[in-house]
């Protein structure tokens, strides 16, 4: 049987004397889109913090494909891709000289080749010799996952990644994901508060609430277990009043 792709055993994090996350025990299959709901605060973008090695849990382990995110950093680093929730970039560079600058720290043999081929997979090749500077939150967004991606990672995190995307960029983002996750195989960890696009995207969901994780099933099991909810928010509203 194969090791999750995505391990969490008893991860705890706080600030000075804050706890954010509290003893959370979770675990993601390979191919799973995964989708982490939660209110502003709850602590999602700590956890992706953590599984992205950016910082260092208080207590518990954390792995991601097999290895430790604090012993084993480096071999972290390789298998992941990361969109954070604000895309920073060298506005005065262009986006194909921003990607070759990415794909050469994470050890990409041929980085032109490995750009050119992101942005004709990602149909934005049209945006290649522009600077970055000039673009809209859109196209930032685009070229932002073609850089997460320029390595082919085996795992793709993405954090509040509709914020500021008018509804052609979300649904462009969704159909991105879903071409992702069916082409190449990557599992997808995406923190969210968009519930509409966690019902058409995702195959998992996780619910965290004040650090805690207080569900996680899949979208299909979740509907089946709340047939008197009418919908997915619903349902989150649902448990977060409960727990």
């Amino acid at each position: 049987m194969n090791s999750p792709v995505i391990e969490l055993r008893g991860l705890s994090h706080r600030y000075d004397t804050d706890p954010v996350l509290r003893d959370i025990h979770l675990t993601i299959e390979a191919g799973e889109i995964f989708g982490f709901l939660g209110h502003n605060g709850a602590g999602k973008t700590t956890a992706i913090n953590i599984l992205t090695t950016l910082i260092e849990p208080t207590s518990g382990t954390a792995k991601v494909c097999g290895y430790d995110v604090v012993t084993e950093r480096r071999d972290v680093t390789r298998c992941i891709g990361y969109l954070p929730a604000e895309v920073r970039m060298y506005g005065h560079m262009t986006a194909a000289e921003n990607l070759e600058f990415f794909a050469k720290l994470s050890g990409v043999t041929d980085p032109r080749k490995a750009v050119a081929e992101t942005l004709d997979y990602l149909e934005c090749a049209e945006l290649a010799n522009k600077r970055v500077g000039s673009f809209s939150t859109g196209m930032r967004q685009r070229i932002g996952i073609a850089q997460a991606i320029v390595h082919r990672p085996k795992v793709l995190f993405l954090d509040e990644p509709t914020s500021g995307l008018d509804p052609l960029g979300v649904r462009q983002l969704r159909d991105t994901i879903l071409r992702l996750n069916g082409d190449l195989g990557m599992t997808v960890f995406m923190n969210t508060h968009l519930l509409s696009e966690v019902s058409k995207v995702c195959t998992t969901i996780g619910v965290l609430n004040h650090g805690e994780l207080i569900y996680k099933d899949s979208i299909e099991e979740t509907t089946r277990r709340f047939p008197d909810e009418a919908s997915l928010e619903d349902i989150y509203v649902r448990m977060e009043t409960a727990s």
